[in-house]
């Protein structure tokens, strides 16, 4: 390993690292402007200057590689005069709008001012002024600020996988922006205002509202898809002001897609804060007594096998545990947490969870795609896809319709039966993924829906077993999950019971009549049509399908409202925070169905958060620990049949519009008139 000395300070560091880096590694701070650690190096701002022994001049350390006996200074009076100087160039044309921007507080061109900054300008000629630039409903631009760092060009190019952005003229002339006028279409396009190191990219929905200052923050999870990105929620009073990515390696890197950023807009409309029971055909507002008052009359002559829960997409697993501890004492086994009907195995976790993990995506070098759209499915995912493709070496195949996912895919075919050429070993790809060290593939939830879901989740049993993708260490099936409650729901075994009902059953059953009371906790997603007649109680915390069908609604809290238990798709307990407090009369759900059981005489035995962990931990050992991965056992799963000679479809026919928060929020209402197509649902980047 080479030896430098920096600053007097001799260390040893691996070799590869650039100068930047070895002097952090060593606790010296460099600054810079368009150095990143995940992009790819441009070397243009020269903020990084440093001086090297025997280099005729100051040297950009960003781009220099270390080398065994350099010896390095980065607080010299040459490099300080050097550092001041390229300020100096960078504020000539900058405008003096630091009162007005939204990076105020923020800034990393204030930050270096600061410590670098000429105490007046000695620039006489006129500023330079750009025209802004039209980037869609997220992006708000101010190019004129632009200090031609190229980050966002880079992450457009190498992240997100939509080379949209660039620059054209040169020096004084060089504008960042389209070559042609267009929006940057990408579901990660958010990132690019924290990577922008000044005030040129901001959040348009998230313009002057609020200074960074004023925010409380507090740092939590998302849930509006399954990866369970880290998340800080940065709120003021009672209102959540905006969403921002934290640092978490093994799940998001430090990106969020733009869904989880700016659908937080949505958690301040149509709210449910108070209860209502339905009286002569209308939703009247109640009190709590009387909305339990009219749950306890409805339930107190029905029969156990009359009533059914149905748990949500967004549910927690706090909330679960004790609706499904209701559901055993009031004797009822129809209970289901899978409100699309996946035919996955409930007692097998290998089955229903994301095996290979998302960072493990790095490791693999195939990967078979079945029935799935990681770009809308779980945006996260994709770019971790699209990372180990730039590393070379990954072969990817679809089943499935084409479609744009930034990165090179084999299509195959959109029907199963490619897939069971695949099973049974006569399709070419089927050598590729057995030649493969370490091969993967990914089953959409979307593909288990189907009427031939458990002979698909077996036909993708098969080729794991037959490709090799179990092996020690290494685990190659993955299931990409939909929903952030669906493998907290399976791990806690709200499933149907012996002779229970799922969710089709469920429906079918209340429209004939036998289901007689059903009881939905943010279950948005079924088809409220077929509920027949049926006694529907609605706990959630918006105004959506079903509080439009029920006939008690019960506000429950949103998820930056409560402290609650999810797992993620690959079996990773993660925790939300309060950030704020649920409107009005609403509360946190588990507290809810803690005080609707005594109203019923079935008196759940847990009275505090700290009591209904405990209880978590003792229906499944793996809510013990926390932002880990225990790998699940392998067994079989599926059931083997006939496959339907029907296509592939993907559940989702707009991304920024897939649960009761984002549907209600006016900045994903804009993202979904920008870039979706009302009639397919496609976007302008689709194959």
């Amino acid at each position: 390993m080479p030896k430098l000395t920096i600053n007097g300070q001799e260390i040893e560091v691996e070799a590869g690292l650039t100068l930047l880096q070895a002097c952090e590694q060593a606790g010296v701070e460099i600054p810079r402007f368009c150095y990143h650690e995940r992009l790819s190096i441009a070397g243009n701002c020269r903020m990084c200057l440093v001086e090297v022994e025997r280099a005729p001049k100051p040297v950009a350390s960003c781009a220099m590689p270390i080398a065994d006996g350099m010896v390095v200074r980065t607080n010299t009076p040459m490099v300080e005069k050097a550092r001041k100087g390229v300020m100096e160039f960078l504020l000539i044309n900058h405008p003096l709008d630091c009162p007005i921007c939204d990076q105020g507080g923020e800034c990393d061109l204030q930050d270096q001012a600061m410590a670098y900054g000429f105490d007046r300008s000695r620039f006489q000629e006129n500023k330079r002024a750009v025209e802004d630039k039209e980037f869609g409903p997220l992006i708000k631009t101010v190019m004129t600020r632009c200090i031609h760092c190229t980050r966002c060009i880079r992450f457009a190019e190498e992240v997100a996988g939509v080379p949209v952005l660039g620059a054209t003229g040169r020096g004084e002339n060089m504008e960042v922006g389209t070559y042609v006028k267009q929006t940057v279409n990408t579901e990660m396009s958010g990132n690019l205002v924290d990577l922008c190191p000044v005030g040129a990219l901001t959040s348009k929905p998230y313009a002057f509202t609020a200074r960074s200052w004023e925010l409380d923050k507090t740092e939590s999870i998302d849930v509006l898809d399954a990866v369970g990105s880290a998340i800080r929620i940065d709120s003021r009073g009672g209102e959540v002001m905006r969403i921002l990515p934290r640092l978490n390696e093994d799940v998001n890197e430090e990106w969020i897609n733009d869904k989880t950023r700016h659908a937080c807009d949505g958690l301040r409309r149509q709210r449910l804060d108070q209860p209502y029971v339905r009286k002569d055909g209308k939703l009247r507002a109640a009190t709590w007594d009387e909305a339990f008052g009219a749950i306890a009359a409805k339930l107190s002559g029905l029969s156990p096998k009359a009533v059914a829960a149905i748990a949500g997409d967004l549910a927690d697993c706090e909330s679960m545990l004790a609706l499904k501890d209701l559901m055993a004492a009031i004797g009822s086994p129809h209970l289901d947490c899978r409100q699309n009907g996946a035919a996955v195995a409930p007692g097998a976790p290998a089955s229903y969870r994301f095996n290979t993990t998302i960072a493990g995506i790095e490791d693999a070098d195939a990967c078979l795609l079945i029935g799935t759209d990681p770009r809308w499915e779980a945006a996260l995912v994709n770019a971790r896809l699209r990372k180990r493709h730039l590393m070379g070496g990954f072969a990817v195949a679809a089943i499935g319709p084409a479609r744009d996912l930034t990165f090179p895919v084999e299509a195959l075919g959109d029907g199963p039966e490619v897939l069971q050429a695949i099973a049974s070993g006569q399709h070419a790809f089927a050598k590729t993924l057995s030649t493969a060290e370490r091969p993967m593939l990914i089953v959409g939830e979307g593909a288990l829906t189907r009427a031939d879901g458990a002979a698909i989740l077996a036909a993708a049993h098969q080729i794991a077993e037959t490709t090799g993708m179990q092996r020690e260490g290494w685990n190659g099936f993955n299931l990409l999950s939909l929903a952030a409650s669906r493998v907290g729901g399976l791990d806690l075994g709200f499933v149907p019971g012996e002779g229970g009902l799922d969710v089709a059953g469920i429906c079918e059953s209340a429209a004939k009549g036998d289901i007689q009371a059903l009881y939905l906790l943010g279950a948005d997603e079924i088809d409220m049509g077929r509920l027949g007649n049926a006694f529907v109680v609605y706990q959630g915390h918006h105004g959506d399908a079903g509080a439009h069908r029920a006939d008690v609604v019960l506000p429950g809290a949103a998820y930056t409202e409560k402290d609650a238990t999810y797992v993620n798709l690959e079996g990773r307990v993660q925790r939300t925070r309060r950030a704020v407090f649920p409107p009005g009369d609403a509360r946190e759900d588990w507290t809810i169905l803690r005080a609707l059981s005594a109203v019923l005489g079935k008196t759940l035995p847990y009275d505090n958060l700290a009591q209904i962990r405990e209880s978590l931990t003792k229906a499944n050992a793996v809510f013990a620990t926390q932002g880990v991965v225990e790998s699940a056992p392998w067994g079989k799963f599926g059931t083997a049949g006939k496959l339907s000679d029907a296509p592939f479809v993907y559940p989702i026919v707009n991304f920024y519009m897939t649960d009761p928060i984002s549907r209600v929020s006016p900045t994903m209402a804009a993202c979904t008139e920008a870039f979706v197509s009302p009639a397919t649902g496609k976007t302008g980047t689709d194959g």
